[in-house]
């Protein structure tokens, strides 16, 4: 493969070389909200393609259904260009879209991604745009993943899709991400597909990714680092009460499990944790709600029952208690008023 060794950066903004036809041509459509860092981690790759190969390897537009400035979940707005605008045939569009993607239902954008779908076109998403590419329906019979947050909400709208909890899936012609830096990993496996290992591993080592991450690859950090504690018997209680948020284990139950008196139990929670078991239960149940209020269209009581809240008042105190609003306000987008530790802002 022939290489530049110049470093200057390959101008792709023109028409001119958006028509080179040898190269493979990408649409990123971008959503009011969408995460800035799952676009741009997918976009690099592709300039550190062309830039590293010294070939115009990829091509690329920035699209919206209405074109003109849109504004990113950080504030930052990027100058896009309509739908209407763009008679071109591409390769891949990548749909990104944040917070609000499950109420998203503009039904122009929908039937040019089915009509892009049917001619051909390889269709995807980075984070919450697999909401979007659910509605279109284009999703039904292919695996696909979320962000470990969207996962439970789109999982509850959306029980026949076959979501998995890797870091990233690609099924013939539907390729989805968890978002973040997991996008890179992602362009990365097709760059490599396309244009070999050597180049993948030089973009790689360009943008100083330690490594490239396999599509099994965990998405979370382990439980040891989130929790900060390396008691094997308290991760234990703690995954166990993660895997059984909708239907909660007493304390008693869960000391069985784990092999330990109710008593012992007690003792390591307040120790390491400086919680009780309870209190510690209800908190994954709040943040779980937290996430499903805003990552799906689910009604309040739907959350409140899905998170092991027996009733909705019950569910509402909690809630307001812990976010210092009510759910309801939740859903509506209303940040709550102060920062909540592990919890992302809208």
């Amino acid at each position: 493969m022939k290489q530049r060794s110049s470093g200057t950066d390959i101008d792709d903004s023109t028409p001119e070389s958006y028509a080179d036809s040898r190269a493979l041509r990408f649409a990123f459509l971008l959503l009011p909200g969408f995460p800035l860092m799952a676009f741009t981690s997918a976009l690099e790759p592709l300039r550190g393609a062309n830039l590293l190969s010294g070939e115009r390897l990829y091509h690329w537009r920035i699209l919206s259904p209405t074109g003109g400035m849109v504004r990113c979940s950080n504030g930052v707005a990027l100058e896009t260009q309509s739908l209407s605008d763009e008679g071109e045939r591409y390769d891949r569009i990548v749909v990104c879209s944040g917070l609000d993607a499950h109420r998203f239902a503009d039904k122009t954008t929908i039937s040019w991604l089915r009509r892009a779908a049917r001619n051909g076109v390889h269709v995807g998403a980075v984070s919450d745009g697999v909401y979007v590419l659910a509605r279109a329906g284009l999703l039904n019979g292919y695996r696909c993943t979320t962000h470990w947050q969207c996962m439970d909400g789109f999982q509850e709208t959306f029980p026949d899709i076959d979501l998995r909890k890797e870091l990233y899936e690609i099924d013939r012609s539907r390729f989805t991400c968890a978002g973040g830096s997991a996008a890179t990993d992602m362009l990365l496996h097709m760059i490599e597909q396309e244009h070999g290992r050597e180049l993948a591993v030089r973009i790689a080592d360009h943008f100083l990714h330690e490594r490239i991450r396999a599509f099994d690859d965990r998405q979370r950090m382990s439980l040891r680092l989130r929790v900060g504690v390396g008691h094997p018997k308290l991760l234990q209680a703690v995954k166990i009460m993660e895997d059984n948020l909708e239907i909660p284990l007493s304390s008693a139950e869960l000391a069985a499990e784990i092999g330990v008196s109710t008593r012992q139990l007690e003792r390591l929670f307040q120790k390491y944790l400086g919680v009780t078991p309870r209190s510690h239960y209800v908190e994954l149940r709040l943040l779980r709600a937290h996430m499903m209020l805003t990552h799906s269209a689910l009604s309040v009581t739907e959350v409140g029952l899905a998170c092991g809240f027996v009733s909705a008042s019950h569910f509402a105190k909690r809630y307001r208690e812990r976010f210092h609003q009510t759910p309801q306000r939740t859903r509506m987008g209303v940040r709550p008023p102060v920062e909540i530790p592990g919890v992302p802002a809208h």
